[in-house]
């Protein structure tokens, strides 16, 4: 009776061996989650004039160049959603990586010096409250360049958190690691290398992330305003013509690639910070 019972629910066992198998979940829960999504989206736009696209209107209408054939170049701003997210990361990679190698630098120089840290801690406070666009007409004003305006405002928006978590970090360092390399008599340059920035790696790394989140929120932002090759200005120029499902296509683009931004400073993160420290 339980054997025939068994046969008939199949769906039952396909359930619990999905609950039992963490991976398997972590796959199918998604998806799950994913088409419900995508059913209520269908649902609420469906009918003879909705506001917006459903999914299958979006697909139909950007289906053709912008999904199949994202490569495309007709030259200026007509280019595939490839390019347009090509220069949006090199504006990032810029910017961002001069807004690590400053905010880390100043970081550990901050978080070593109490008076530093007393003098300069209130005027981080007050500048990383600004919201990002708010730099613009400045950078605007002092480079008179599309691209150099943009990169600018990338570094200034990642590099508060850089900042702050690295010297956090440094001023987490424990007191016994300080005495000991005390009784060593290690130098500053040893101590720096062999104490210091291991140590302050993991709290490093949580300020790349969340500055690698912040770039990629702001240059889509900021190419809204400043114009040229670029998914911000993709967007914006969509909205002018009043193309919805463009925009929503490269919502998408833009939520997938900022998800593995994500994921690739957490992937090199978890390469350096030693086991002990995760």
């Amino acid at each position: 009776m339980i054997a025939r019972v068994q046969k008939r629910n199949p769906a039952s066992n396909l359930v619990k061996l999905i609950s039992q198998n963490k991976n398997i979940r972590k796959i199918v829960a998604p998806l799950v989650a994913l088409v419900g999504l995508l059913l209520i989206w269908q649902l609420l736009c469906s009918g003879e004039t909705p506001n917006l696209p459903s999914p299958i209107t979006m697909i139909k209408e950007t289906w053709d160049p912008y999904i199949i054939n994202p490569f495309y170049n007709n030259g200026g701003t007509d280019v595939g959603l490839f390019w347009q997210i090509l220069a949006s990361l090199k504006r990032v990679g810029i910017g961002f990586s001069l807004s690590a190698i400053v905010g880390i630098t100043v970081g550990i120089i901050v978080g070593s010096n109490k008076f530093v840290y007393d003098a300069f801690d209130p005027i981080f406070q007050v500048l990383r409250t600004i919201p990002p666009l708010a730099w613009l007409p400045i950078s605007l004003a002092a480079f008179r360049q599309s691209d150099p305006s943009a990169i600018f405002v990338i570094f200034v928006t990642a590099i508060w958190p850089i900042i702050i978590n690295t010297t956090v970090g440094v001023q987490q360092i424990p007191q016994d690691y300080r005495n000991v390399s005390r009784v060593l008599r290690l130098s500053k340059i040893e101590f720096f290398f062999n104490v210091l920035f291991p140590s302050t790696v993991p709290y490093i790394f949580t300020g790349l992330r969340i500055g690698i989140g912040l770039s990629w929120l702001a240059i889509v932002a900021a190419e809204m305003l400043v114009g040229g090759v670029g998914i911000g200005f993709f967007i914006w120029d969509a909205y002018n013509s009043s193309k919805m499902s463009q925009i929503i296509l490269a919502l998408i683009y833009v939520g997938v690639i900022g998800l593995l931004l994500d994921r690739l400073v957490g992937f090199i993160g978890s390469m350096l910070v030693p086991p002990e420290q995760k």
